[in-house]
């Protein structure tokens, strides 16, 4: 509900909610607003489609692709999020879209990261691409800098805004593909920010660390920040290796010079003009749009 309220409050025309683990309680509470469309992903549904995938990765972007090219939607810009990633703008959205040269048939927009424990208001920002990455993640975490592409432990590709009408578009995680492998094309939309609640706290973020580690974003197939010549090592290397030292223990170690929201933490990011507060006032905005919904429990 947070997260529905949050982007109607940002003018989101349509909402199209695909819950993976369907339950036909939540999905009713949220149909039953007239600009949210769910999708229970329940056994009726993957056994219309063959079968289940084993990868979350892929049924995400089966879906996706599902919902980008449906047919009955008037849309004119489709955005494929999780559950726990916000758009922030200080204009608005659908003007910047609508500003774009028609020729722009995908707008990237870039994320930030929010830091874990506080008051949900922090971020780190996105660091672009290029020599000066390196030196300022060392900076800010010295022991793990080389590791951790961009400061973030969750992605730094961002998400995609895609024009819809594109044919036979194929949407996935990061990116979007036309027949052929094609790209569309692409500009980045500064304006627009993806912020990333990858940690809430530390219970949260523990919780969800094997998972991760085994099949999700710290898992062993995914590349490392830099270059195996040059000393680079994935997540997956880098968690096993600080979790074999001294077990939990050193995780949490981890964790609060990463992650946590300190006041040492957000003034080192202060001081590289990486430190972004954004108040979302969630809880507020659930309240307007599911005025007669008692709040739930994360």
């Amino acid at each position: 509900m947070r997260f529905c309220a949050h982007h109607l409050d940002l003018g989101a025309a349509r909402l199209l909610l695909y819950l993976d683990d369907a339950r036909a309680d939540q999905g009713a509470i949220l149909s039953a607003h007239p600009a949210i469309s769910v999708t229970l992903c329940d056994d009726a549904f993957w056994a219309k489609r063959g079968r289940r995938p084993a990868k979350h990765q892929v049924r995400q972007t089966r879906n996706a692709t599902q919902a980008y090219r449906r047919k009955a939607h008037d849309l004119e810009w489709l955005i494929h999020m999780d559950v726990d990633e916000f758009l922030w703008c200080d204009a608005d959205i659908g003007g910047c879209l609508a500003g774009l040269p028609d020729t722009v048939q995908a707008a990237r927009l870039r994320p930030a990261e929010a830091l874990a424990g506080g008051d949900g208001t922090a971020y780190k920002a996105f660091i672009p691409p290029g020599p000066a990455r390196r030196a300022t993640v060392s900076r800010l975490y010295p022991e793990f800098g080389d590791h951790i592409k961009g400061g973030f432990l969750s992605h730094v590709a961002g998400k995609l805004f895609l024009r819809t009408g594109l044919p036979d578009l194929s949407v996935r995680i990061h990116n979007a593909f036309l027949p052929d492998d094609a790209k569309p094309d692409e500009t980045d939309e500064s304006r627009i920010c993806l912020l990333h609640r990858h940690a809430k706290d530390w219970d949260t973020w523990i919780a969800s660390y094997r998972y991760r580690l085994q099949s999700g974003s710290y898992r062993s197939d995914l590349s490392p920040a830099i270059p195996r010549e040059r000393g680079g090592m994935t997540l997956h290397e880098l968690f096993s290796r600080i979790e074999a030292q001294d077990g939990e223990a050193a995780l949490r170690a981890f964790y609060d010079t990463v992650c946590a929201d300190t006041s040492d933490h957000r003034a080192a990011l202060g001081a590289e003009g990486l430190l972004r507060l954004h108040d979302l006032d969630l809880d507020t905005k659930r309240a307007r749009h599911f005025p007669d919904i008692a709040p739930q429990k994360d």
